[in-house]
């Protein structure tokens, strides 16, 4: 099928994917540093994941907790050569279920890069059903909540009617520790998880529309292509025949016009003095029986010369190499080989 539609070779690929899929699949993605690998050590609740301030998440890092695959991926970005980005964007559209799409709070509001990749990942979540949820971190770095407002605002004209999750991944930590029930609520780690359980309620139904729905779209291209190649078989046998009739009407008119020429020359009244074989002495001697069989071969070539113009015109190029005899003319004689027109003279061997 690849080969048929080879712009569906991730569609292909996302299906092998559920084919085998087992567990719902949560990716978290966004860019190097803000704060992905410590958000997802807050929802499962212990430190799986790397968290460093420099590169930490080189690959594809994967934890499995309460049911769910949790997938921790290379920060957009972070690797100038691409290769941690194709890791990323991987994971986001071939494994996961549902996308956790972060950004840190203190960076503002998104970048050309994000817009760019959230706004394939809504589009996507509209027709496959796999939900984003954006979710901006590190909102404890903000100066005050005026400033995480502002930032909020900006981001959310960015992305008209997203539902935008704030949370502190160390305020959840530090509330957990110190057993601050409000600090645990201020951090939004339990509206995301909230948020998260809804999402992960969906994803059957929401596996099964993607299958359909991938499986449907490819199986109306293929029937596309098939109707397009049938159509096209179609148009090349009828143009096939077309040329097939001119070819036959163009070598009968040519076939009986050699006829009529050569029977000038070898329907001669009186007897046929090519038959009459030369003496001995009459070796280096012009007899009438030479210059007779000179008429012929001359007319017999030059039906040969009108045979070949008119094969050639056709694109014929001869015979098959196991097929051609020694005599060049006798190929072309045997190529244009048809019903003989019924005045083709048969005096001679013709």
């Amino acid at each position: 099928m690849l080969y048929v539609l080879p712009q569906r070779e991730g569609d292909l690929a996302r299906l092998d994917e559920l084919a085998v899929a087992d567990a719902p699949v949560v990716t978290v993605i966004g860019k190097y540093n803000h704060g992905k690998s410590r958000l997802l050590n807050e929802l499962i609740r212990r430190d799986a994941f790397a968290v460093a301030d420099r590169r930490q998440t080189v690959h594809l890092a994967e934890c499995r907790h309460a049911g769910v695959r949790w997938l921790d991926a290379p920060g957009l970005d972070a690797d100038v050569a691409g290769e941690d980005d194709r890791h990323a964007l991987r994971a986001v559209w071939l494994a996961s279920d549902i996308r956790l799409f972060v950004h840190a709070a203190r960076e503002g509001e998104l970048d050309a890069v994000e817009r760019a990749l959230l706004e394939a990942l809504r589009a996507d979540s509209r027709r496959t059903r796999r939900e984003t949820l954006i979710v901006v971190t590190q909102a404890d770095q903000m100066e005050d909540d005026d400033a995480l407002g502002r930032v909020m605002s900006a981001i959310a004209d960015q992305v008209p009617g997203a539902g935008l999750l704030v949370v502190s991944s160390t305020r959840h930590r530090r509330g957990l520790e110190d057993g601050k029930t409000l600090l645990i609520q201020r951090s939004g780690i339990p509206e995301l998880e909230r948020a998260l359980a809804d999402a992960l309620a969906r994803v059957p139904a929401a596996r099964a529309h993607e299958a359909r729905l991938l499986l449907g779209e490819m199986r109306a291209e293929l029937e596309t292509v098939r109707r397009a190649e049938a159509e096209t078989l179609s148009s090349l046998r009828q143009q096939q025949a077309a040329q097939r009739h001119v070819f036959d009407d163009g070598l009968e008119t040519l076939l009986a016009a050699i006829g009529r020429d050569m029977e000038v020359v070898v329907a001669l009244a009186g007897p046929d003095l090519a038959l009459v074989a030369d003496t001995g002495r009459e070796r280096y001697t012009t007899t009438a029986a030479k210059l007779e069989r000179a008429h012929i071969q001359v007319a017999y070539s030059r039906a040969c010369i009108h045979l070949d113009g008119f094969l050639a015109g056709h694109g014929v190029s001869g015979l098959p190499r196991e097929q051609q005899t020694a005599a060049g003319s006798l190929n072309t004689v045997m190529v244009s080989a048809c019903p003989r027109p019924r005045n083709f003279p048969r005096r001679h061997g013709f």
